[in-house]
């Protein structure tokens, strides 16, 4: 009978969420109601070493770690650097404003891991160049939001790095094994924005008499000065990992010390930047680490009272295939995305999939990889699309969410496509880590 009961926890964990409630205060009280009325005191005592397993956890203490490396290199004019090292190249070429975000994106999801803060960086610097030059407000919005949205699929990133622990996966293994479908996902956008630029020169006007007044070794100058430290910077936080000489707790700790050694070198290192980093890592960090601590007591309660049993049941007494099986877990994650943020989505689904994607004989970095592009492209998809309210947060009234609906459409058909990849040919996202092979650690 619990285990039916249980099954109740999920609709009114949505009714609390649609009236109003915090997501993570939601989950704690859906989880405290159905504990005590199945366990009754008990209850208090297996919600209380959910706080202590979530303090004690090792791997989350990189959460804050990255999220500070992103705030500095922020807050320091880092990413300020990196764009214009970017646009002297890029300037000259189709769409070359675009590529240029794009690109940016990359390098600055590769050095924070944190989805918002990478469109707001890459929206603060590139939308008023891209405005000033008479870009096509859809184009300029699509770039904006998926070069922001690669925050999730480019290694290290905070979603992984909680996803790993609840699934019971490497995270260096799903950092390598998400690495390859990132690169191709950016690969595809900046061709995109090249072909529309080609195609449709009104909508991405190419620039003239850019950088002319750069001597090659002026720009050469400039680009090592801003683009190697930055490489220094990844290659110290994402190879330290994929080559298993630290866990991403260690290497997220390089990488905070590495952004104060660039903001020291940069000469942009000062206590207001590094209080407005330290103010912005708590309260991104307290957020995050709520919602966690609140999913893991949520789904705590759901297995105890024998939930994950009943949702088994449900799923593989449908005579469906199972790979039917796994698209409707996809299509489920895809759904809530729009509802619901990254972080919850994965405390939500994960614990309750993972056993059944083990019991159906699915490789488990392949499934988790294709659930962090499904993730990421119900990100960008409307009218519900996160990325879309931190675009509107940043640019000016005359960009419309008409503009923005539009723009990002072309955007969520290339991770469709790297999507459909991954499902149809696993090696995409599981030739890396065959090829570097797992890290022992967790």
């Amino acid at each position: 009978m619990s285990a039916h009961l249980s099954l109740f926890m999920f609709p009114l964990l949505m009714l609390l969420i649609f009236s109003g409630f915090q997501i993570a205060f939601s989950m704690i009280l859906v989880a405290s109601v159905f504990g005590l009325m199945l366990f009754g005191d008990i209850t208090a005592y297996q919600l209380l070493t959910k706080i202590e397993e979530t303090a004690s956890n090792y791997i989350l203490a990189a959460v804050p770690l990255f999220i500070f490396m992103g705030a500095l290199l922020e807050k320091a004019g880092i990413a300020e650097k990196l764009f214009k090292a970017i646009h002297m190249w890029t300037a000259k070429t189709p769409g070359g404003l675009g590529v240029g975000a794009i690109l940016l994106g990359t390098i600055f999801a590769a050095s924070s891991g944190v989805v918002g803060a990478t469109e707001a960086v890459i929206g603060m610097l590139a939308i008023p160049v891209m405005l000033k030059h008479m870009y096509d407000k859809r184009l300029l919005s699509g770039v904006i939001c998926a070069s922001g949205s690669l925050g999730t699929a480019i290694p290290p990133s905070i979603t992984v790095v909680v996803l790993g622990p609840v699934a019971g996966v490497s995270v260096g293994s799903l950092f390598s094994g998400l690495l390859l479908p990132g690169l191709i996902m950016a690969v595809l956008f900046i061709l995109y924005v090249i072909a529309v630029a080609y195609l449709k020169p009104e909508m991405a006007p190419k620039i003239e008499h850019e950088n002319q007044h750069y001597t090659l070794g002026q720009k050469l100058y400039f680009t090592a000065t801003a683009l190697l430290p930055a490489a220094a910077l990844i290659f110290v936080v994402l190879g330290s990992i994929l080559m298993g000489l630290a866990t991403p707790t260690e290497a997220a700790a390089c990488g905070a010390m590495g952004a104060i050694l660039l903001s020291i070198l940069y000469r942009t290192l000062n206590w207001p930047v590094l209080w407005d980093s330290f103010i912005r890592t708590v309260n991104i960090s307290a957020m995050i680490l709520l919602i966690v601590l609140s999913g893991n007591m949520f789904a705590g309660i759901f297995f105890a009272t024998g939930g994950m049993d009943a949702v088994q049941s449900l799923l593989l007494n449908t005579g469906f295939e199972p790979w039917a099986i796994i698209g409707m877990i996809l299509l489920i994650a895809f759904i809530a995305g729009f509802l619901l943020d990254m972080m919850s989505v994965v405390l939500i689904i994960i614990p309750v999939a993972m056993p059944i994607v083990r019991l159906l004989g699915f490789d488990e970095i392949w499934f988790c990889v294709a659930f962090l592009v499904v993730l990421q492209t119900s990100y960008l998809t409307p009218p519900l699309a996160p990325s879309i309210f931190y675009l509107r947060a940043i640019t000016p009234p005359e960009i419309t969410l008409k503009h923005m609906y539009s723009g990002v459409i072309p955007f969520i058909l290339i991770q469709l496509i790297v999507l459909i990849a991954v499902l149809l040919f696993p090696s995409v996202a599981l030739w890396l880590p065959e090829m570097i092979g797992g890290p022992a650690w967790q």
